[in-house]
């Protein structure tokens, strides 16, 4: 057999049904010999980095390896920036491009370059395949590598000449590896003692607890402890519905800010996550005075990596959730007064925001708490979303209802771009539901190409972009910036508005297959959207909101 039946028929053994790419010239053994494998369905992109970026989100959202095919040297450097946003996401991914022909790669044909060294930095392990006897165990190692934990992408250079080879060397697949150990039990035991010695504990719950679908168990040591959970601010999953009384929400991206959110926790329970990015340098501990830090990994890396812990284990997220959840004792009656308070403090945010957008009713263009408010009620109550609404996303969290894990997909790393790409892949795992997806449309601009792709493939998904005309993050940003590095300025924010001439994103859209309209009222958004749920392919909503005052 040739190279390229030992890559498809890994493909095959790892249980592939799905490709994102961008096809060209080195990938024609690959393209050519698609109908041979018609149980694997190739979504075609106009964009390296919107391919990448929706397998990150296919992967995310089911839970398969995404596997990718992007097109040598200019199209692996268009795919790099989406690369680094799944590394940082923790998407398992298969990443590869068609390399010239290696008989001639000494003189340095067109647009060949050393891929595996471009991809080295912003992948888990990159390589080039040499011959094509090494391909069947090249592939079955490069999805062992991007199902290790921590989860991420490999990338693999495939040479056309070698795509063409013949070998004796079938495809194989690694067999099922359980990779979620219990943890240490004395390390447990001193867990349970910690947890159970609290008098104010707070959990900070990362993305793993979603992967390891350990919501529910993430929720039952919550509610036996009486303690809130914090999230990521920038993260991929939801844990659990965040209208849970214990959820309360983002955490802050500075240090200092951080430590503010957590208050007087005494024991700070930190599971399945990086912990923590930053944007702004403080100096200050995340962490409130005193507090015992622990720190729950399914990869040792992970452990104590930006922080000293007062202990930290490695194991299976749901394990051990499951195993503190039982193990716990607490006094339960104080353990439902902190409960009975934070939830007591929930419908008080809860109403406090019913009064922003009460008070931004008026306001023209449309306020982004308003935006968000009716958005919420024009949509159903268990809607898969995807959401890129940077400087909307507070209002984002405090208004829409999220139903829990697999209902809400973000994006990590801080790349922007990643909504409208990341929507194609969420529909394409979730051929049967609508999608919605929220961007900023200085987000949008980066990946507008994938409003082909989801027409293309006719998948179900309102693009909702909120217009502001302006890189309004930048802004607030420059803002900061003047502030911490006392920068006394009168200036304006300069090549940060969006205008001169606006972004037509009705036409944009209409232009690649979509139906979309514009709105500037609340009424005409909620008509919108059902106008765009009763469609059978993507529609487009430009939504008319402030901008910085």
């Amino acid at each position: 057999m040739r190279g390229r039946e030992v890559f498809m028929e890994s493909l095959r053994a790892h249980g592939v049904g799905r490709m994102f790419g961008n096809p060209g010239t080195t990938e024609s053994p690959l393209i050519d010999h698609l109908p041979d494998y018609p149980d694997i369905d190739y979504i075609v992109a106009l964009h390296e980095g919107v391919a990448v970026g929706a397998a990150t989100f296919y992967a995310q959202a089911t839970g398969k390896t995404g596997v990718v095919s992007l097109h040598v040297a200019p199209g692996l450097g268009n795919g790099l920036g989406m690369v680094f946003n799944a590394l940082k996401s923790n998407a398992p991914l298969v990443v590869t491009a068609g390399q010239q022909d290696t008989r001639m790669l000494l003189r340095a044909p067109i647009l060949s370059h050393d891929l595996a060294a471009m991809a080295a930095p912003v992948t888990k392990w990159s390589t080039q395949v040499e011959r094509a006897d090494d391909m069947a165990d090249i592939m079955r190692r490069a999805f062992k590598i991007a199902h290790d934990p921590p989860y991420g992408p490999v990338f693999v250079a495939l040479p056309i000449d070698v795509m063409e080879q013949e070998t004796a060397n079938a495809a194989t697949s690694s067999g099922p590896l359980y990779r979620a150990p219990r943890p240490d039990s004395a390390g447990m035991i001193e867990a349970v003692a910690m947890l159970s010695a609290a008098k104010a504990p707070v959990i900070v719950a990362g993305d793993d607890i979603a992967r390891a679908d350990a919501g529910a168990t993430l929720l039952a040591l919550a509610e036996k402890l009486g303690a809130p959970i914090w999230v990521e601010g920038l993260r991929a999953h939801a844990v659990a519905s965040n209208r849970h009384p214990l959820m309360r929400g983002g955490l802050p991206l500075e240090h200092a800010a951080i430590a503010a959110a957590l208050g007087d926790a005494d024991c700070v329970l930190m599971v399945g996550g990086p912990f923590f990015e930053e944007v702004w340098f403080d100096g200050a501990s995340p962490f409130p005075a005193g507090a015992k830090v622990i720190q729950i990994e399914e990869s040792a890396g992970q452990l104590a990596r930006n922080h000293a812990l007062s202990l930290g284990l490695v194991g299976g997220v749901k394990p051990a959730l499951e195993e503190l959840a039982i193990a716990v004792t607490t006094d339960a009656a104080a353990a439902e007064a902190r409960a009975k308070a934070l939830a007591s403090q929930k419908e008080q945010e809860r109403e406090a925001q019913l009064g922003r957008v009460e008070r931004a009713q008026a306001r023209r263009p449309m306020a982004m708490s308003v935006m968000m408010e009716t958005l919420a009620t024009a949509v159903p109550a268990d809607t898969i979303f995807v959401e890129e609404a940077i400087t909307a996303s507070l209002d984002f969290a405090r208004s829409i209802n999220i139903a829990g894990t697999g209902h809400y997909f973000g994006g990590r790393g801080g790349g922007i771009g990643q909504g409208l790409a990341g929507a194609v892949g969420v529909s394409v795992a979730n051929p049967e539901k609508r999608v919605v997806c929220v961007s900023g449309d200085g987000s949008a601009m980066y990946s507008i190409q994938a409003l082909w792709t989801a027409a293309h493939h006719n998948l179900p998904i309102t693009f909702v972009i909120l217009s502001n005309r302006e890189y309004r993050v930048l802004k607030h940003n420059i803002d900061v910036y003047r502030g911490r590095f006392s920068v006394e300025s009168n200036r304006g924010y300069t090549h940060m508005d969006l205008e001169g001439p606006d972004l037509g994103f009705v036409e944009m859209a209409r232009g690649m297959g979509l139906s979309a309209e514009q709105v500037t009222e609340p009424d005409a958004l909620t008509d919108a959207m059902q106008r765009a749920a009763a469609s059978q392919g993507p529609a487009l909503v430009q939504v008319m909101i402030e901008g910085k005052a």
